[in-house]
């Protein structure tokens, strides 16, 4: 059994989808203990009291895209949200989100590909700890936008190494610039407090 610093440097430094999802299987029954109360992470609650100061109305359906062991669903649940479904590629990481009894739905699906979701289906979209280092680059945001409704919300975290690397300030750029959306909030916050790490927090309207 690899140490909780041994699986998430595994999961940061991951070279291919495979790797990645052997860490997360290791990891799946530990990783709240591990990163909440070991590792302060807190990003899920930061993302989601930032989408919840602009939802009005908390029956509204939301995807949590990235969804992992389902803290941002539970988060959401306890604060009135009541339509949420889950995505993850992680099979075992969706199994951990089952167990919280938050979702209305629970999906298995690839952020790096087109997704199997009509167009206009969510009337938000968030995703806490994906846009990250070996995980799920710029180039899905447009996948996000595809899948909200005109008017809706998309809530996101870029931890800041990979906004850095992955260049997210180009490609942000070239959505407001295309009219695919506009920001609402866009911050520098904590991410996970035991490592000093920090990321970004962005909140956008889709186009409509």
């Amino acid at each position: 059994m690899s140490s909780r610093k041994e699986i998430h440097d595994r999961v940061l430094n991951a070279t291919g989808k495979q790797e990645l999802m052997d860490a997360y299987k290791e990891w799946a029954d530990k990783y709240d203990a591990d990163l909440i109360d070991e590792m302060g992470y807190v990003a899920p609650v930061i993302a989601g009291k930032l989408l919840l100061r602009y939802i009005k109305n908390p029956g509204i359906k939301i995807l949590d895209a990235g969804c992992g062991t389902g803290l941002v669903g539970a988060f959401l649940s306890e604060n009135g949200c009541t339509d949420i479904t889950g995505l993850d590629y992680s099979q075992d990481m969706l199994e951990q989100a089952k167990g919280k009894d938050v979702y209305q739905s629970l999906v298995q699906g690839d952020l790096t590909q087109t997704l199997d979701i009509e167009r206009n289906a969510y009337d938000a979209v968030i995703s806490v700890g994906t846009f990250t280092s070996g995980h799920v680059g710029p180039q899905a945001l447009g996948e996000l936008v595809r899948i909200t409704k005109p008017g809706g919300l998309i809530c996101f975290t870029v931890r800041e190494a990979a906004w850095i690397e992955d260049d997210y300030r180009n490609e942000i750029a070239r959505m407001k610039k295309g009219k695919a959306w506009t920001a609402l909030e866009e911050k520098t916050s904590d991410y996970i407090q035991k490592e000093g790490s920090t990321c970004k927090v962005c909140l956008y309207q889709v186009a409509g």
